[in-house]
């Protein structure tokens, strides 16, 4: 389960009933074993965390696709085959074609950087190194502002650097060429996930040996040949979709998403260590996706004709639903006849003294309430409800789209996104009946048709830090250009009152620049309730502005 807004989760579910106090049959615990047996493979060290786009989700999305092809699912994917292929940002890099000459000589990759989102732009010139020219490159030691800000722990050397580079910029600078030669450490580094250095001219770090070597004497002119460019970098990603053709008018997709963190190189851990260690993402989501291979195989044996059903195992999760989100923007089934969607995720960790488990999406169609009545406590009895059709798993991506879900969760833990979710802390049994009880779910809804949609309140996915105020958008995690596109907009909050819509880009909230959704959290935490300011969004190809009240 992706780390954005997980503490929405707070409303829990209480079941109890007969099922869980039966014994347990042969057939019951063939399954319980079978759900074991994929976990153990899924969350093993071999996999190295299923990380989105690495080896160990290859791994993973081929032993998936194995199970699919023995229970007789046919291939729903990419030209006709298991697996779809979507890209992975990884945010931005130094091309290849981008070089640096100092007096004829080319520093090699490591000794420069420029800063993310650099302008293409080839440059021959000349300059001295004091002298200010237009129509040139300018220059900066960084030793006279690490000096006076080293006791300083509010100072943000990146910040400086763009704000005199903005102003070179607006003088004629052509470029702007950074280096220290002092002993207060700069800790610059090219960071990829900058998507905008904001000042319209290249900057340049030049790290320590070059710049001792070019720049020492200020009164010399030095020859400098230049060209910066910046490209996206990308990896694949994979989702695994196994179909079950009843010949049906309707199609029913279960879900869960099968990524995990790896060895946490995306930032997304919550291990505060130093050793490198594999995250196994035992419950999150093996579980699910454990779950989701046994309901292929009950269903593809059972009387429930009445719909066709699609299982996608879905990468990227991790990262922002990605594997959802683009599946459901290129399905491979008429997504206008989706039934409706259920999506596991954390379904691993059922306490056997509260048996508490969350069911989200309770609200996105009237018919859960006819399928959750009191007759169900025949199998489980669930008190409680989540009714948002949003949260931080896959079914958002298609309560985006209109479809009814259903979110089944146990319930977050201490090791969650970190090391220590392994699966010999899976209760399985417990696992065991939850499979059950979805299966019961899905054989009430089979007569009842195609399922009516209901739109329900909005939860926020802004990411983990609390703010005293929202916008009212659901960011889209995927978008990779400047600002922050809104994926939807909650009816009735701050973004809808000011008119924004849905694709739209914010680029700006009040004084702060929106070039990505860490500078969107930023500007977010300068705000309080009752605040007003004025937002600038793009729509298509129209800068607009309205004023936005928190």
């Amino acid at each position: 389960m992706t780390h954005r807004v997980l503490s929405f989760l707070s409303v829990l579910l209480m079941i109890c009933g007969s099922t869980m106090s039966q014994k347990l049959k042969k057939a019951d615990k063939v399954v319980i074993a079978s759900l074991q047996g994929h976990v153990n493979f899924l969350a093993s060290d071999k996999l190295e965390g299923r990380r989105a786009g690495s080896k160990g989700e290859m791994l993973a999305a081929d032993y998936i696709s194995a199970r699919f092809k023995e229970i007789g699912l046919v291939p729903k994917g990419d030209k006709n085959g298991w697996l779809q292929a979507f890209d992975i940002s990884e945010g931005l890099e130094m091309s290849k074609s981008s070089f640096l000459f100092l007096n004829g000589e080319e520093l090699k990759t490591g000794e420069y950087f420029a800063f993310g989102g650099a302008p293409a732009k080839a440059i021959e010139a000349a300059p001295s190194i004091a002298l200010r020219e237009s129509g040139v490159p300018w220059f900066l030691d960084l030793k006279e502002d690490l000096d006076s800000n080293k006791n300083n722990p509010h100072f943000d050397l990146r910040a400086a650097v763009i704000a005199h580079a903005r102003d070179a910029a607006k003088k004629g600078a052509t470029a702007f060429i950074i280096y220290n030669t002092g002993i207060v450490a700069d800790n610059l580094k090219f960071d990829p996930r900058e998507k905008s250095n904001e000042s319209g001219i290249p900057i340049i770090y030049v790290s320590g040996k070059p710049a001792r070597k070019y720049f020492s004497d200020e009164e010399a002119a030095v020859d400098i040949k230049l060209k910066m460019v910046s490209a996206e970098k990308k990896r694949p990603g994979h989702n695994v979709l196994g179909y079950l053709d009843n010949g049906a008018a309707n199609t029913v997709i279960i879900g869960a998403h099968f990524d995990h963190l790896g060895y946490g190189e995306d930032n997304n851990s919550m291990y505060r260590g130093t050793e490198k260690l594999i995250h196994n993402g035992a419950d999150d989501n093996a579980s699910g996706t454990a779950a989701m291979i046994e309901l292929a195989r009950m269903l593809k044996v059972s009387g429930l004709k009445k719909n066709n059903y699609l299982f996608i195992a879905f990468s990227g999760e991790e990262l922002g639903l990605f594997g959802s989100k683009y599946f459901t923007e290129h399905p491979t089934i008429d997504l206008a006849k989706t039934n409706y969607m259920i999506n596991m995720d954390m379904v691993g960790r059922l306490n056997d003294s509260s048996k508490a488990i969350t069911i989200g999406g309770y609200g996105t169609s009237p018919a859960w309430g006819k399928i959750f009545t009191p007759a169900s406590k025949k199998a489980l009895l669930v008190n409680k409800y989540d009714s948002s059709g949003s949260g931080p798993s896959d079914h958002t991506s298609f309560y985006r789209k209109d479809i009814p879900v259903l979110f089944f969760f146990t319930g977050t833990h201490t090791d969650y996104h970190k090391p220590g979710d392994d699966a010999e802390k899976i209760n399985y049994t417990g696992q065991f009946h939850i499979v059950r009880y979805i299966y019961s779910v899905i054989e009430k809804a089979d007569p009842m048709g195609k399922l009516a949609f209901t739109k329900t309140r909005e939860t926020q996915m802004a990411g983990s830090q609390r703010f005293s105020v929202s916008l009212g958008i659901m960011p889209d995690y995927t978008f990779t250009g400047e600002g922050v596109r809104a994926d939807g907009v909650s009816e009735g909050r701050a973004a809808q009152k000011a008119g924004i819509l849905t694709g739209d880009i914010i680029i700006q909230l009040g004084e702060h620049t929106i070039n990505s959704m860490d500078t969107y959290m930023q500007a977010l935490g300068k705000f309080k309730k009752s605040d007003k300011t004025i937002v600038k969004f793009r729509r298509g190809k129209e800068i607009k502005q309205a004023e936005v009240v928190f």
